[in-house]
């Protein structure tokens, strides 16, 4: 569905890559975790490969057309980006946000329509937010907003899910509910998903691939079982960590122990 071919960038000519030299290639259905430190090149790498940021050098191709090929309508329509914060400048209400995700659906100064409608309450109604609807965004909690900002990616319809830290700054409920309800997505509907996160236990939790970043180039990469091990984990991060199958979770858990002198 999505590959990337040896793709570098720099936010300035003479200024260090921020990724380099990174290739990868997701395929339909898949759940895939992009880990790393601050600065490793997470939210940089995701988006390019949304679309919003061109690469230095290399390539990125979405169903087997570079996405330099696509125009940005038609590729919002197959791929959404929910990034780490959404900041509304206006006194919008849910459902203006969610309805926002069927512009790229939409004809120059054509108005949202019935079906448009139908398909933001079904998004709204995915995300547990349908009793929000009416309410100004700027007044729910956060993990409430991450939830209406996941609805309003949803109401694009589209076949790839890229998300940056879905989790940030949320309490363990609605860190929960995010995870479940991403889970959901992936299994009942086919949503194919990439996701950045600093959270090891939900990326061990949701995604059965894995990439490791560590200064913008590939540690490492491939299934979650093989991936998240201890020494993986002391050279990323630099942390001891015990990592278990958890008997209850059915999934690996990371517990830190301790930094490395």
């Amino acid at each position: 569905m999505l590959t990337a071919d040896r793709v570098s960038f720099a936010y300035r000519a003479s200024a260090p890559l921020v990724v380099d030299d990174v290739s990868l290639a997701i395929a339909p259905g898949e759940m895939v975790g992009i880990l790393g430190p601050n600065g490793s090149g997470k939210t940089t790498l995701l988006k390019m490969l949304a679309g919003t940021l061109t690469p230095s050098a290399g390539a990125i191709a979405f169903d087997r057309r570079r996405l330099t090929d696509w125009t940005r309508r038609d590729l919002a329509r197959r791929i959404a980006l929910v990034p780490q914060e959404t900041h509304a400048p206006f006194d919008f209400t849910v459902l203006d946000i969610v309805l926002m995700g069927r512009f790229p659906h939409l004809g120059t100064f054509a108005l949202e329509g019935p079906d448009d409608l139908a398909i933001a309450r079904q998004a709204l109604a995915s995300t547990g937010t349908s009793a929000f609807e009416d309410r100004a965004f700027a007044t729910l909690s956060g993990g409430e907003k991450q939830r209406v900002v996941i609805a309003s990616a949803l109401a694009q319809t589209p076949e790839l899910l890229l998300l940056d830290e879905p989790t940030a700054s949320l309490d363990l409920g609605h860190q929960l509910d995010v995870q479940l309800l991403l889970a959901g997505l992936n299994r009942d509907r086919g949503v194919t998903m990439v996701l950045s996160t600093h959270d090891l236990n939900l990326a061990a939790a949701l995604c059965r691939q894995l990439i490791l970043l560590r200064g913008g180039r590939v540690l490492a990469q491939g299934a979650t079982e093989d991936v998240l091990t201890p020494a993986a984990v002391r050279e990323l991060y630099g942390v001891d960590a015990d990592i278990q199958r958890h008997p209850a979770a059915g999934h690996l858990t990371v517990t830190a122990l301790a930094r490395v002198p």
